[in-house]
């Protein structure tokens, strides 16, 4: 607990949140002593994912990365928010090129040199969870694969510029799907990003692209969402594999995704899930 301490962040305005946590067609208003326990769990997934950043080496498999996972977010205190959901057999989901979502680690898929690396993770602290997701480049990669990479990064930070008070999640949508589209890339529109916190999943759903399907719902202070952008290189469509999690692109093309638990404060947003601040004697 007090390592974790030492570690959080800059706090939202405490005296704008909710003094007791409240709902707003659905969607839960954290309070300030809810968020000091988030900004924790928040705090163990990024770390976890920094840590994972600096140990991949080709050769190593996906099980190895889901182990290493396993045993830091139990170390730091927490439990990993994946392993058993909905049956889910993994910390981590661990994705390698056109493997889009829920890839399960496993000791026979090895890395290679020029992979596109998508590691998806969570922990779940105190009654609360953090959430994110990002894609490696293992050594050198192709240049589509760079790019498309980069652009997935871009439309995450495009789609978090718009977390304010005041805006709404179709801000959030519109400036996710201009970013991608301004690459070339397509978004994948099967899933989305959703809000977190008690539940790994909560309402409300935040797309990645302008849809009726969203409700125009206005961003207020407490709100915590999880906003991740999955790009494809050529075609959105996917498919599921027989493991019933694997999704993969219908075409073979890349696919990369970056993921954050963003809290919506007074004035703005805060990263809960941020990796910039991580000391580097925590990677090593």
């Amino acid at each position: 607990m007090n390592f974790l301490a030492n570690l959080i962040p800059g706090r939202a305005d405490q005296a704008t949140l909710p003094k007791r946590s409240r709902r707003v067609r659905g969607v839960e208003l954290k309070t300030e002593a809810e968020l000091e326990i988030m900004r924790g769990a928040a705090r163990i997934v990024a770390t976890v994912l920094k840590e994972i950043e600096a140990l991949v080496q080709p050769g190593m498999t996906t099980a190895d990365l889901d182990a290493h996972a396993e045993k830091r977010i139990r170390e730091l205190g927490a439990t990993p928010s994946f392993k058993g959901y909905h049956g889910f057999p993994a910390s981590i989901c661990a994705c390698v090129n056109d493997q889009v979502v829920h890839g399960i680690p496993h000791k026979r898929q090895v890395i290679r040199r020029g992979d596109l690396l998508k590691v998806d993770t969570g922990a779940y602290y105190n009654g609360f969870h953090g959430d994110s997701c990002i894609t490696i480049a293992v050594g050198e990669v192709s240049a589509q694969a760079q790019q498309l990479m980069t652009a997935a990064e871009a439309a995450l930070y495009a789609g978090i510029a718009q977390v304010k008070p005041g805006n709404t999640l179709l801000d959030i949508a519109g400036a996710i799907e201009d970013c991608v589209a301004s690459y070339g890339f397509t978004v994948v529109e099967d899933f989305t990003g959703h809000g977190v916190g008690r539940n790994l999943h909560e309402a409300p759903s935040v797309f990645n692209f302008r849809t009726r399907q969203l409700p125009n719902m206005k961003l207020l202070p407490g709100m915590t969402l999880a906003i991740e952008p999955i790009l494809n290189a050529g075609s959105k469509q996917t498919r599921t594999l027989k493991d019933q999690w694997t999704v993969v692109t219908v075409d073979r093309s890349l696919s990369a995704q970056f993921e954050h638990t963003v809290l919506v404060s007074e004035t703005g947003h805060e990263i809960l899930t941020d990796r910039s601040s991580i000391p580097v004697a925590l990677a090593s």
